[in-house]
């Protein structure tokens, strides 16, 4: 297992995100490195340079003032007062042979001679003398004096290399640690860097053993996994949502199908064991295909409430005139409220718009006003249709002048298949008010009720406004 895990880890994205942030760092300390010893050899050398040439100016003036026994004047107390930095000091004449030469024991191991083997030139020149072992060197400048002579001027460089070979060593003392530390650092930044990737691994494992409310933290750093991670549990929240609306449905379904499949069967057991002709088979045959049309009703219904419920359903919103939509849904059931006496009464500006789906808002209505007339007794009052703006919200409200819901009820008529005592003897499914507020939520409002036994109830729809602008728009028509 362990041995598999190894072959494994190279391929791994942690794997590679530690190689490439350890990488990174050894490869930048390393040009950096790289860049502070040229910047000090660069800087050594030119201040060997510069002391080189101070020492030439210094040689050239005693020269073209007192000659050589200036010089040699200089050299004798030189020896009696040593200085701390030593100089090479050679003069040549035009034919490049030493006319003077001051050379210390230290610089013993120099091959003077190539020097009088190299042709001067007219302008000043810099040249390296390395020595006879091969160790460090000197940096010489010639250049050119009165009379033909030619000055020749240098300082070893052996103190310029052991400093650079003191760097060179500090340096390769400080690579190993450098590569172990570039490489804990990138392994604990690709740790970082993974922790939402591995939650989101445990989350989906856990979704997969089916504990479906696994969530993923939050890392909260506000980058793009912090995004990922939020799209994520929002995700695993509408799954949740939508098998949970799904197992409610198929319960229901389940429970609330028995009885009219049951009276289904039983009618048509009746059918096959009497005899039955002409209108009585045509008779039982209606029964029997009401008895369909309400369990697909009621089917159809569930899986409408269902969708709504948990977000599924596609609502094709645009701008609708709330008095037009209560004035269609009163058409729909004039006849119904004119036979049983009830006048229909539309209290609505004609100004008031409304962003949702014409044909769901309309189901909404219909389902309520179909209430109000089922529940008021033949010629008992008006019902009332109505609308009206607050601040930000619409609210379409519908009264009746019915026998009201008892208080006990009132927090269970919204509930999928529920009838109070009062509506059982009406024909119904017990889905409406199930139906209305799953539709009124989908389009992001609210539906309440107040009603009192005897007296009636009021349903009212609260739908967020338009903007102000939209609503000004379609005030003046535009």
């Amino acid at each position: 297992m362990f041995l598999n895990n190894l072959r494994k880890l190279p391929g791994t994205i942690g794997f590679r995100l530690t190689a490439w942030y350890s990488g990174i760092f050894i490869l930048l300390s390393l040009l950096l490195f790289g860049i502070a010893y040229l910047l000090l050899s660069s800087t050594l050398e030119k201040h060997a340079r510069g002391m080189i040439r101070m020492r030439s100016k210094e040689v050239s003036v005693l020269f073209e003032n007192g000659g050589i026994p200036a010089l040699e004047k200089e050299l004798s107390s030189i020896k009696k007062f040593p200085r701390k930095e030593n100089f090479f000091v050679r003069i040549a004449d035009s034919e490049n042979r030493t006319v003077f030469l001051s050379l210390g024991h230290q610089w013993s191991g120099f091959d003077i001679r190539a020097l009088e083997k190299t042709p001067a030139g007219n302008h000043p020149v810099w040249m390296q003398l390395p020595l006879t072992e091969g160790a460090s060197g000197m940096d010489i400048l010639s250049i050119r004096l009165q009379d033909k002579y030619w000055l020749q001027v240098g300082k070893s460089s052996e103190e310029r290399e052991k400093l650079l070979e003191r760097f060179r060593e500090i340096l390769t003392a400080v690579i190993i640690p450098l590569f172990i530390f570039g490489f804990a650092g990138g392994a604990f930044l690709a740790f970082r860097a993974l922790r939402p990737i591995r939650n989101l691994i445990q989350a989906v494992r856990s979704v997969e053993t089916g504990a479906m409310d696994a969530r993923v933290p939050g890392p909260k750093t506000g980058d793009e996994l912090d995004e990922l991670v939020r799209l994520f549990n929002g995700m695993l929240e509408k799954i949740e949502t939508l098998i949970r609306g799904m197992k409610d449905a198929l319960d229901n379904v389940a429970h609330d199908l028995r009885t009219p499949m049951t009276r289904l069967r039983g009618i048509a057991e009746m059918a096959i064991q009497s005899e039955l002709k002409g209108d009585e088979c045509r008779e039982t045959l209606g029964q029997c295909i009401e008895e369909s049309e309400q369990i697909l009703t009621m089917l159809n219904t569930l899986m409408d409430i269902t969708e709504a419920e948990t977000g599924a359903m596609k609502l094709d919103r645009g701008k609708v005139r709330v008095s037009e939509l209560l004035a269609s849904a009163a058409d729909l059931y004039a006849y119904v409220a004119e036979d049983r006496k009830i006048d229909l009464h539309i209290n609505a500006p004609n100004h008031l718009v409304v962003m949702a789906d014409r044909t769901r808002m309309a189901q909404v209505l219909a389902n309520l006003l179909d209430n109000a007339i089922k529940y008021s007794p033949e010629g008992g009052g008006a019902i009332e249709l109505a609308a009206r703006q607050d601040e930000n919200t619409l609210s379409i409200s519908i009264a009746d002048q019915g026998i009201g819901i008892p208080e006990a009820d009132i927090r269970r008529i919204w509930d999928r298949l529920y009838r109070g005592d009062q509506s059982r003897h009406q024909r119904g499914l017990g889905l409406g008010l199930s139906l209305v507020r799953a539709v009124v939520t989908a389009h992001g409002g609210t539906v309440t009720v107040e009603s009192e036994v005897g007296k009636g109830s009021v349903f009212t729809i609260h739908l967020p406004l338009l903007p102000t602008g939209q609503q000004e728009d379609i005030e003046r028509g535009t």
